[in-house]
């Protein structure tokens, strides 16, 4: 199964082109909702960018023309951040580089996602931002076009973003950035060593001089050339089928070192029994003999360092014959919908057992028949009900088609797979 690119990545190199001295070309990004809204509000800010046709199932490769700082006058912009957490949070530190005012909004449910350390953070900066003193969407940046302050303290236990999204800005101020979080542990630090890590391919200097703090320096970075990972979170799904139906599916472009939180499946998916290699480029997964039908255990996993893969372990864990508990993972309550609560409703939903804990869940007994199982515009708890489907019958999900905001046509590459699994019959 080939997988489009990464959705993390393909933002980040985005947003970073656009801030570049010259064009930039990207290959292999991901086209999906999510990415479409970055280019979209990153265009408002004066980007441009040109597809570049290559006969790809997944779409473009990308030139950027980056955002002409030097001559773009004052006026006001509207930006739809949809559902894209990496738009409403990495996008605003951008806006506060660009003369005049940005207005952002977005989907009903992106109001209520955290939202006020990006705001406050861009105060502290000083950037007028009018919130209506929500410290949520919607609200309005207005900006003389730079920023000068050059250290900043930050709570962002919140989510990993936060931090993200000044970083990524940063080089573009005038005297760069020492930023310091302050407070509890930041969930899915993977992805703040994933943003370190562009801006280091991209030529901008970035340093940590002590454990949660980073310094970016005031950099003018040329134009680049880059290939966007697959996106290792949205194998998931993928490799989760081959372990409970016994199967082996394989990931080809598999990276050998990578900051993908992902990149987790290599230990996660043995604690269900499944064997995994990874060789020529290749990772193969191979599930139990029998799959979920004949049976295999629960877990006790703490998926605080990969949060974005807790709704397809807990489909696996709610086809275990054995209870599983999930930890470290309560800032998913913040994500795309509450995800601990939406687990566990569709769980209970399908005749299975499951509780909230303070920072997880905990999946008591399997799930027993089907139903209509609700995704909440979430495009993970979309794949996680088609994972329990494949076992359970008579899974109905519900809008299958929230997965288009990181892996458009998925039903398509289900299809497909099913197909090859039961020798080409769909």
């Amino acid at each position: 199964m080939r997988i489009p690119g990464s959705k993390s990545l393909t933002n980040r190199y985005l947003l970073l082109a656009a801030l570049a001295d010259s064009e930039s070309v990207i290959h292999a990004p991901l086209h999906s909702r999510d990415s479409a809204l970055m280019i979209a509000a990153l265009e408002q800010l004066g980007a441009r960018f040109e597809r570049l046709e290559t006969g790809s199932p997944f779409g473009p490769d990308l030139r950027v023309s980056p955002i002409p700082f030097d001559s773009l006058s004052a006026n006001q912009r509207s930006i739809d951040v949809g559902l894209a957490g990496t738009v409403m949070r990495f996008v605003p530190p951008v806006a506060a580089l660009v003369a005049g005012s940005t207005h952002f909004d977005g989907d009903p449910h992106a109001r209520v996602r955290p939202m006020g350390p990006v705001i406050e953070s861009l105060r502290a900066l000083g950037v007028d931002v009018e919130d209506g003193a929500r410290g949520s969407l919607p609200f309005t940046v207005s900006s003389a076009g730079g920023v000068e302050v050059d250290e900043l303290s930050i709570d962002a236990s919140g989510s990993s973003q936060f931090v993200s999204a000044l970083l990524l800005a940063a080089a573009r101020f005038k005297n760069g950035l020492l930023l310091k979080h302050e407070g509890p542990a930041i969930p899915s630090m993977p992805h703040v060593e994933m943003t370190l890590e562009v801006l280091r391919q991209v030529g901008v200097e970035v340093s940590s001089p002590s454990e949660n703090s980073w310094r970016v320096e005031p950099t003018r970075f040329p134009g680049f050339e880059i290939t966007v990972e697959p996106d290792l979170s949205n194998a998931g799904p993928f490799l989760a089928a081959a372990v409970v139906l016994g199967q082996s599916v394989s990931i080809p472009d598999w990276p050998k070192e990578t900051t993908q939180g992902g990149n987790h499946w290599l230990e996660i998916l043995p604690r269900f029994g499944a064997s995994v290699e990874l060789a020529q480029g290749s990772l193969t997964v191979t599930g139990p003999a029998g799959g979920a039908r004949a049976g295999f255990g629960g877990i006790d996993l703490d998926l605080a360092a990969a949060g974005e893969l807790a709704p397809t372990v807990a489909a696996l864990c709610a086809l275990a014959d054995s209870p599983s508990r999930l930890r470290g993972i309560a800032h998913l309550r913040g994500h795309e919908t509450d995800r601990l609560a939406a687990l566990t409703a569709e769980i209970k939903r399908l005749g299975g057992e499951a509780e909230e804990t303070e920072d997880g869940i905990c999946v008591l007994s399997p799930v027993s028949h089907g139903g209509l199982m609700h995704t909440y515009a979430d495009h993970r708890m979309a794949t996680a009900a088609a994972i329990i489907g494949l076992v359970i019958e008579g899974v109905v999900v519900e809008n299958v088609e929230t997965t288009s905001k990181t892996l458009p046509n998925f039903t398509g590459l289900w299809q497909d797979m099913l197909a090859q699994f039961s020798g080409g019959r769909r």
